[in-house]
């Protein structure tokens, strides 16, 4: 199988069941965010962190494939029936959303609690989870917007919504086992 098919050289791209749309197209932006957002996320797992935060991101990179073929796919064919069973596409569900949700709880076990701001940085690791945290806010932002047009499920808006929780406290968390001081903003006063 060759990796081009000049079939989008005009433009368009084609969604999950057949049709045809141009590469602009906000379905196309929302799940090609989704895209770099897992490879900002490969970037994060690439990092010398702990094997278990290393298999939790892994899955996170999977569950947004998931997640992208969900955008990929137009509400019209994944509501039919016959489209669905044709397709076979997995779905991201409420077991995607607490997985994150007791990642997180986890992870907070340890860590101070807030008491100001944080701005990214202290190391390239943590500065990874916040530039993949504001592409996830991205990613969602662009999916409320297609939600608006058409309805999408609403579980994508809720696991982006959670992922970028996530990946705010993984950043605190990488933090802490790397012994970098948070940075905190402190809002200076003009004199």
């Amino acid at each position: 199988m060759k990796i081009y098919t000049k079939t989008g050289d005009n433009g368009t791209t084609g969604l999950y069941g057949g049709s045809r749309v141009k590469k602009y197209n906000l379905r196309i932006d929302s799940y090609g965010t989704v895209d770099e957002l897992n490879a900002y996320i490969g970037l994060i797992k690439d990092q010398e962190i702990s094997t278990s935060i290393k298999d939790s991101l892994l899955k996170i990179q999977n569950e947004l494939f998931t997640l992208g073929a969900m955008l990929a796919t137009p509400t019209e064919k994944e509501t039919l029936k016959s489209g669905a069973e044709r397709l076979n596409i997995p779905k991201i569900d409420s077991n995607s959303i607490l997985f994150l949700e007791n990642e997180i709880d986890s992870m907070e076990e340890d860590l101070p609690q807030m008491t100001h701001f944080i701005l990214p940085g202290g190391h390239q690791s943590v500065s990874f989870c916040h530039v993949a945290r504001c592409v996830c806010r991205r990613s969602e932002r662009l999916c409320v917007e297609l939600n608006d047009e058409e309805t999408i499920n609403n579980d994508i808006l809720k696991y982006l919504n959670r992922l970028s929780d996530y990946l705010f406290v993984l950043a605190r968390k990488l933090s802490k086992d790397l012994s970098v001081e948070e940075i905190k903003w402190i809002p200076k006063k003009n004199n």
